[in-house]
This record gives C-alpha cells, sequence and structure tokens, in this order.
C-alpha cells in the first residue's frame, strides 16, 4: 500500500532541489525583491535541537510564497563562528578549533538541508573564514580613519579632522596623538570586567548581575589599556532612527532604554578652597566653557540643574580617573580598601539590590559654583564610572538614594525645592531637612531663583552656568563606549602595529596594516589556554607573526582579539556579494538589494548584536560604503520553544504525598506546614490526570501537582533533536507542527503528540489524493479532471483568501487550520477536481515543501512547483455565507473569528484554537473541556 512515507518523499525532493540549484538566488533582482535573513546560529557540538528550526521555517515559508508570488529573493545562511565554546574545548582536548568548528558547521549543514529550507547554499559564509574576517578587519581599519564630526552629524575620514593651530605647531607626533584621540576605534585605559575564569575582559552587556553572560563566572573591575569603539558619537542618531523602522514596540524600548537618553546641565565644580572660587571664576570666563577638565575641576552632570543650591556633598565613582589624586593620605588605606572591595560588585548589586548606601571620605572638597560653599567629596559604589561623568553632586533633600546616604553618615540636607501641599509626603519634613521630596514644586533656599517654578529655574540656571562659564545645558546618554577587545586566541586578529622603540618596546605609536597586506591571520600557536591575567594567548605566537618588519621598521602586533560580535556586525552584508574579493560588498548590488526586507531572530540580541550592527552601519554609510542608513527594515522575535511539559509531585519521608500547594520553598528545600523536609518527584503523563483544580495521582490521590514547561537544556535533559523528530514523522511534520503550535512570537511548550497531530494531517493529505489502496502511487478515483461545483469553488477560494492573507500576515498556524479544514471538506466529497487538488498544492507549498512537490508531480506536473504562480481568489466566491463566531475562555468571549456558515464542529474548534489572540490566552493552561455550538460560538474550560 503507497502509504505516506516522507522517508523517500523528502530526499529525492532535497536532492532535487540542491542539483537544480533551485533555490539559488539572482545575482541583481529583477522586479520585486525580498531579502529575508535569519539571525544566523552559533555552530555548538550539540547540533540544532528543535527550538532552532522556529524561526528558519518561518523565514522559509516567507521566502517560498514570495518566489511564487514572482518576487526576486535572497535567502542565505552562514555561520557566527568565532567564540569561546570552541576555544574552551581546544583548551580541553588540545584540538584546533578550526577543527571543530568546521565539524560543527558540517553538521548544522546536514540539519538544515534534512528540514528542507530553501537557502541559496552558495551563498554560505562563516566569520571565521580567513576570506571573510580579511573584510572584518578592513571595516575595523574603516573605523579607525574615521571620526565623527558633530556639526555635520556624521563619520568623517580622519585625514578631514580639523587640527587646532596650537597642536600643529608642535609637529606630526602631537598630530597624530590628535588624530589618535578622535578616531572612532581608539585605545583607552579604563575600567573594565576582567573575567578571570574566562581569562578576558568582556563588555558591559555580556555582564549580568555581576558575572559572566557565558558561564556564570564572576567579574571584576579592573584598569587595562584596551580598545574602544566610539559608538556614543552614534547615540543620538541610533535612538532617533529607530522610528523609521518596523519593529515591536517592546524592541525598541530595549534599545532606548540602553541608549538610555536624558537631558539636564554639565556643572564644574573647583577642587580648592572657596577663597580661590573668585580668580578661577573669572579665569573659567576667559577661556569659555566646556574647557576640557584639567585637575583643577571636578565635572558632574545632572538632570536636576534646580537643585543645585542644595548640594551639599559630592561623589564620585570608585573608579574614576581623580580618586587617587582627591585622597589625601589620613584616608588612603580606608580609600583602597573600600575601592577594592567595590571592584568585585556588579553594577545592579551597587545601585538596584543594595539593601544599604556604602561609602569612604576621600578627604578633600569641591566648591559649590552657585552657593560659593565647600562641600566634601565622596567615594560611593552607587555612582557608576559608566553614567555621566561617573561624579554626581548629591542633593539628599531631593533624591532618595543621597537621602539615604547623607541620614547614614550624617550630611546636611537642605531643601531647595517646595513641593507644596502634596499628600503624599510630609511638606513640613521636606522643608526641614527630614524628608526626601522628589517632584518638582517652588524653588526656595536659591538665591534669585526664589519663587520661580522648578522647570523654569532648570532652564535658567543652565544659560546663567554657561554665561558664568561653569556649566552648559547638556543631553547625556547611558550608552558608553564599545569595549572592543578580548585576550582570547579564537577570534579575528586587529589588523594594528605597534611601533617599537630602540629597546624593542612600544613606544606608544601605532599605524594600521595596510589594507593589500590584509588578512591578518592567526598565528599558530601550541597552547591556547589563557595566561590568567590580562595578556592575551597571541603573545605565545612565533617572532615572525608577532614582529613584522614594514618598510624597514620593526613592530609588534596588537595580540588582542576582537569579540565574537565584530562578525556578526555585516554578515548580512557579505551575504550580497559573497565571492567577491575585490571589495566587501559590490556597490550596484548593494543598493539593490538592501536594506534586509525582514529579519527574524531571538529577541536576547535585541540590545548586542541589533545596536552594534545599527552602529557599524551607519559608520559605513556615513563613509559612502552603503546606500541605507538602517541595515534592517522590518524585525521579527520569534518565541521560544520550551521542553515538554515536566509533572513533579512531592513526597514525604513516609511516602504519602501532599500538594504543591500545601509545601513551601526555601532556597533549595522542600517543607510542609510542620517543617518537615518534603522530596520532589518526577512523575510521567502515564501517572496522572486533571482531576479538580488540577493534575493530581491517577490512583486517585486527590493532591495537586506542579505541570510546568522549562527552557530547553542539557541540564534538565529536555532537549529534543530534530533528526528523531525527522526521523519518525518527517521534516513536513516537524515544520507544521513548529508553526501550528502558535502565534510566531509567543512562547510555547514542546508536545510529541501535537507532531503526531500533524502528522496525522499530513496521512489525511495524503489520502485525499493518492488511492492507499492501490500497488503502486496513482491518483485517489476521486480525483477528476472536472470543474468544481458551487460549494466547492467557495470551499476553495475562501481558504485560498485566507491563506494568502495569514501568509502575508506571518500568520503561519491559522494557516495551516485552514488547510485542515479544506481536506476534512474535500475528503467527504466523492468527486475532487483536479484544479482544487492543484490549488492544493500549491497553498500547501510553503508549508509542507516536500509532500507539496510530490503531489504536484502525481497530478501530472514536470520539474519543482517553487516558480509556480500563486493561485489569485476569486472575491465573488469568498463572500457568502460567512458569519462571525465569538471565542470564549471560561464564559468571556476573548476573541471572534470569521468563518463559513455551514462550518463543522471539529472545524470550528480548529479555527478557534488556532486563533493567534486564544493561543496567547491559552497558553501554559490546560483545556479541561471544549464546548462547541456551530455557528454560534465556541467556549474553552481551562485551568
Amino acid at each position: 500500500m503507497p502509504r505516506y512515507n516522507p522517508a523517500q518523499i523528502e530526499p529525492k525532493w532535497q536532492k532535487f532541489w540542491e542539483e537544480n540549484h533551485t533555490f539559488r538566488s539572482p545575482v541583481l533582482p529583477h522586479g520585486e525583491k525580498m531579502y529575508v535573513l535569519d539571525m544566523f546560529p552559533y555552530p555548538s557540538g550539540a547540533g540544532l535541537h528543535v527550538g532552532h528550526p522556529e524561526g528558519y521555517t518561518a523565514t522559509d515559508i516567507v521566502c517560498r510564497f514570495a518566489r511564487m508570488q514572482g518576487k526576486s529573493v535572497l535567502h542565505p545562511m552562514g555561520f557566527d563562528s568565532f567564540g569561546l565554546p570552541a576555544e574552551e574545548y581546544a583548551i580541553r582536548t588540545n584540538t584546533h578549533p578550526r577543527i571543530t568548528t568546521e565539524k560543527n558547521i558540517g553538521e548544522f549543514v546536514r540539519q538544515l538541508k534534512m528540514i528542507g529550507f530553501s537557502y541559496d547554499w552558495e551563498r554560505q559564509v562563516a566569520t571565521t573564514d580567513v576570506d571573510y574576517f580579511r573584510w572584518t578587519q578592513w571595516i575595523f581599519l574603516v573605523l579607525f580613519d574615521t571620526w565623527y564630526d558633530q556639526e555635520a552629524g556624521k563619520g568623517r575620514p580622519i585625514a578631514e579632522l580639523p587640527i587646532p593651530a596650537a597642536i600643529e605647531a608642535e609637529g606630526e607626533e602631537a598630530v597624530r596623538a590628535y588624530q589618535d584621540e578622535h578616531r572612532l576605534a581608539y585605545v583607552s585605559e579604563a575600567p573594565v570586567n576582567w573575567c578571570p575564569e574566562l581569562g578576558t575582559v568582556l563588555a558591559n552587556e555580556e555582564v549580568i548581575d555581576g558575572k559572566s553572560e557565558r558561564g556564570g563566572y564572576p567579574v571584576q573591575r579592573l584598569p587595562l589599556r584596551q580598545w574602544m569603539l566610539r559608538i556614543t558619537a552614534y547615540a543620538e542618531r541610533l535612538e532617533r532612527d529607530l522610528e523609521s523602522l518596523d519593529w515591536s514596540d517592546s524592541i525598541k524600548q530595549l534599545q532606548r532604554n540602553w541608549i538610555g537618553r536624558s537631558t539636564g546641565a554639565e556643572v564644574d565644580f573647583f577642587l580648592g578652597s572657596p577663597e580661590e572660587f573668585t580668580p578661577w571664576e573669572i579665569e573659567r570666563k576667559k577661556s569659555g566653557y566646556p574647557r576640557k577638565p584639567g585637575n583643577d575641576v571636578l565635572r558632574v552632570y545632572t538632570t536636576r540643574p534646580d537643585t543645585l543650591f542644595g548640594a551639599t556633598y559630592m561623589v564620585i565613582a570608585p573608579e574614576h580617573p581623580l580618586v587617587e589624586q582627591l585622597t589625601t593620605a589620613d584616608q588612603a588605606d580606608a580609600v583602597k580598601k573600600y575601592c577594592d572591595a567595590a571592584a568585585f560588585k556588579s553594577d545592579l548589586e551597587r545601585t538596584e539590590l543594595a539593601k544599604e548606601k556604602t561609602g569612604v571620605f576621600s578627604g578633600s572638597y569641591a566648591v559649590n559654583p552657585v552657593t560659593g560653599q565647600p562641600v566634601p567629596i565622596w567615594i560611593a559604589d552607587y555612582v557608576l564610572a559608566s553614567y555621566g561623568t561617573g561624579a554626581i553632586m548629591a542633593v539628599p533633600a531631593h533624591d532618595d538614594r543621597d537621602f539615604e546616604f547623607a541620614q547614614k553618615f550624617d550630611i546636611p540636607v537642605i531643601a531647595v525645592v517646595d513641593p507644596g501641599e502634596k499628600t503624599s509626603i510630609d511638606r513640613e519634613a521636606v522643608l526641614a531637612g527630614e524628608a526626601c521630596a522628589t517632584f518638582d514644586g517652588i524653588a526656595i533656599n536659591s538665591g534669585k531663583y526664589n519663587g520661580m517654578q522648578t522647570a523654569d529655574v532648570k532652564s535658567q540656571i543652565a544659560l546663567d552656568l554657561e554665561q558664568a562659564g561653569v556649566g552648559r545645558e547638556a543631553t547625556n546618554f547611558k550608552l558608553r563606549d564599545w569595549l572592543f577587545s578580548r585576550q582570547r586566541f579564537w577570534g579575528e586578529p586587529f589588523p594594528i602595529l605597534k611601533e617599537l622603540d630602540e629597546n624593542g618596546q612600544p613606544n606608544g605609536k601605532i599605524r594600521a596594516v595596510p589594507v593589500d597586506q590584509l588578512p591578518v591571520d592567526l598565528p599558530h600557536i601550541e597552547d591556547y589556554k589563557p595566561l590568567g591575567r590580562p595578556e592575551p594567548p597571541l603573545e605565545k605566537a612565533d617572532e615572525e607573526w608577532l614582529y613584522p618588519v614594514i618598510d624597514g621598521v620593526r613592530y609588534k602586533r596588537e595580540t588582542n582579539t576582537m569579540p565574537q560580535w565584530a562578525g556578526s556586525c555585516w554578515y548580512y552584508l557579505r551575504f550580497i556579494d559573497p565571492q567577491n574579493d575585490e571589495v566587501f560588498v559590490d556597490p550596484e548590488k548593494e543598493k539593490a538589494w538592501m536594506p534586509v526586507d525582514l529579519y527574524i531572530g531571538g529577541a536576547e540580541h535585541a540590545v548586542l548584536h541589533l545596536l552594534y550592527a545599527r552602529f557599524w552601519h551607519k559608520v559605513l554609510f556615513d563613509r559612502g560604503y552603503v546606500s541605507t542608513q538602517e541595515p534592517f527594515q522590518k524585525l521579527i522575535n520569534q518565541g521560544m520553544i520550551l521542553g515538554e511539559i515536566e509533572y513533579t509531585g512531592y513526597q514525604r519521608a513516609d511516602s504519602t504525598w501532599i500538594g504543591s500547594n500545601e509545601i513551601t520553598k526555601q532556597d533549595d528545600a522542600y517543607t510542609d506546614a510542620n517543617g518537615q523536609e518534603v522530596c520532589a518527584v518526577k512523575l510521567t503523563e502515564a501517572d496522572i490526570l486533571k482531576k479538580g483544580d488540577g493534575f493530581v495521582l491517577k490512583d486517585d490521590e486527590t493532591v495537586r501537582i506542579d505541570a510546568r514547561a522549562f527552557k530547553m537544556s542539557k541540564s534538565r535533559g529536555n532537549v529534543v533533536n530534530p533528526d528523531l523528530v525527522v526521523k519518525d514523522y518527517g521534516a513536513d511534520s516537524l515544520r507544521l507542527y513548529e508553526m501550528f503550535m502558535g502565534p510566531l512570537e509567543a512562547t510555547k511548550p514542546w508536545a510529541m503528540d501535537g507532531v503526531k497531530g500533524v502528522r496525522g494531517f499530513l496521512d489525511r493529505a495524503w489520502r485525499l489524493i493518492v488511492d492507499h489502496n492501490a500497488e503502486e502511487i496513482t491518483l485517489n478515483a476521486a480525483v477528476q479532471d472536472v470543474e468544481l461545483s458551487e460549494e466547492q469553488n467557495k470551499t476553495l477560494h475562501r481558504t485560498l483568501k485566507s491563506i494568502t492573507q495569514d501568509l502575508a500576515n506571518h500568520s503561519f498556524n491559522t494557516a495551516i487550520a485552514r488547510l485542515m479544514e479544506f481536506t476534512n471538506f474535500f475528503t467527504k466529497e466523492s468527486t475532487r477536481p483536479k484544479k482544487a487538488m492543484e490549488t492544493f498544492a500549491l497553498m500547501l507549498s510553503p508549508l509542507a515543501p516536500h509532500l507539496a512537490e510530490e503531489f504536484w508531480q502525481i497530478l501530472g506536473h514536470k520539474g519543482t512547483l517553487a516558480y509556480e504562480p500563486w493561485p489569485q481568489f476569486i472575491e465573488s466566491y469568498t463572500k457568502d455565507n460567512e458569519i462571525e463566531v465569538p471565542v470564549q475562555i471560561m464564559g468571556k468571549v476573548r476573541g471572534r473569528i470569521t468563518v463559513p456558515a455551514d462550518i463543522k464542529k471539529d472545524d470550528l474548534e480548529a479555527l478557534a484554537k488556532a486563533d493567534s489572540r486564544v493561543q496567547e490566552l491559552l497558553a501554559g493552561k490546560q483545556i479541561v473541556k471544549t464546548i462547541v455550538v456551530p455557528g454560534r460560538l465556541v467556549n474553552f474550560v481551562v485551568k
């Protein structure tokens, strides 16, 4: 019996597509173009699990649909293959990371082809390919050769940087140093996140709660000379240009929060005694503002310049460059001890999680520029070097953190804003310096500003400060420059040379590797292990690599490597022109294909990758290398696929069961009401049933059982390998189930029963067209070359209209539900017109392409249907006899669906379950009962 056998059908069509280059993209688009991109994966040794293909399946559906609509499609795949895992494996096994990486890439490619994704594999790239990172190094040199012109609002070549006459008069070395200070890629000594366990520094974005994002290892702050990228120069554009993008509001907000724009004022506090203030102020007026702060000035940024008269102390971060200067001899020991302790705290521990404020007095004072009064300078870790100037003026009467600190260390509290009769606060306590009020009001104790509204004081005092030469209005960003150095082996080498003096030591001068000498490849080293201190493994390279001679001058190569993010900042451009060895991308091709029309990937990259890639793209745009200001026009973040639901019961020591609602969890221990320890026991579905208010044991024990789904991980043992799913059910079943689980953006649990369900649908679809009782594959006798009846036409065109709209809106789950409804209808028809079955194959093609191709061939067509025109529905057949049915959850209307008036009960239930709004509301809930009244309502009873 010719049953549906994906093990035969799917390899057959995969081979056909590969041999015929079916999905090769045109060099240049003809007509409307569609550039669809996945966030390319890191090729781990574990291979894919079923969570990975979710986004890939969605983009594949979009691309197959677009090709059938006549669009030119660019749909590439590559690998983000530098990074720590391969290097860690190399350290353990003494295997070169390239060997491991290329093996893993081979396995990923096999799995992706097995699922039938229509990538143009001729465009495959990996960030570890030498021909690829040659151009990553070239882009770094573009950054190195660029400065940001604030007046023009764009990056320009460093040769166009205006050099002050005084600098020029000092000679070539002074000019060179001045240029180095303004480059977008520059070297700086700054506090960095050093992770001893990983043996490298990490960017702020790679540290979570004081631990490394990868591995969860402790991170400490220490000063180190590192390469930085001046992403802050682009902060305003990065925020402003978000408005033009078709991204979700949540992702845009994540980027806005990370960029952290605020408006206020910069204010200079003179470091010295009050009697020195007057001549200093006169000098400031002469020099104008802003002058670069020197050792005589402590500059702060504040969003509340209206409270300047209430600044009774100052705070600098433990990492502030003036800590040593400001610390007096009698405070030196206390300050060192405090700063050392602060180095091991995360930003979160120092701010939001801090139970109480800590600090140490520096011994020095500054002069408040509006009162002339000396204010003590404290060092405290609730101020971060990464925000503003790393120093604040503390106004305890009008800032909660400052008030808490002032109370602890007995510092004066002076109210300078009268909050008025606010019901939420004791006004008299505020005016007496016994409480804090953070909202606006009327200025008091503020000299000539007394009686003014807070908003008016903010603008006026900023103007007065600028006129006095001690401040100005300012916009600040929380975003910090991108720390770009890593002390690891498996990364792109910097194309930078350090000039050596006569003693063979770097003399501070650096130069770029000539472009015609790129790429700088990684040298061979025997030992990949980090040195345990902030020095890179590339220091172990041989002399020939480490000390090149160019034009008779001996240099030392930069031995730090770039972070993994470097290669992923521009890979979408290389996909357009991957074999070009003259330029990183041909300008004509770039202009024709960019921007990316649809980008799908995980929300976890909202800050790191997306922000970095946008920054690089804007630099390339400013320098004339790309034609668009933004790389990714539309972004969709797919939801996470969790492991199957896990059931947990709880037992006392005497083996009696206790309900999960009767236990208490403390740390990792569970106890009952008497404090006796309770043991968590994993159960299978065979052990339980649904009863009462939750899951209970099947032996009728009426105890509540926890039922939860968790993120897939090897440690939990809940990872599902797609190889096994394809082996047992077929790739088309995997693809359909990934999309049928719910809306693309939603988080949902995996369930093998669901895979069985969609496989059952494909079996029914097979029998719809194929005679499953015949000895050979032949058409079902019901499939005849006849005209469609009126009812058949209505079903066909309604289905076609719905699926066309669903695919355009990326509502893949509802499209599948419509196909199921179509199959159910025509299965009951004694005559199935061939035209209807051909249209069914075309509609099925983007979602289950292997089976659709087989149907197309069985129906008498040759070759592939990949470029067959998408069928057009006839509007007149779609309008009659449609009704709107309310969908209820626990008796409350939660949505409405439009369905044929004569829809059958099972089909109505399927469409209700497939509705995106209903899917979201049902997520994590168990359907206990479904009430379906055809033509009237669907009601889900859930727990």
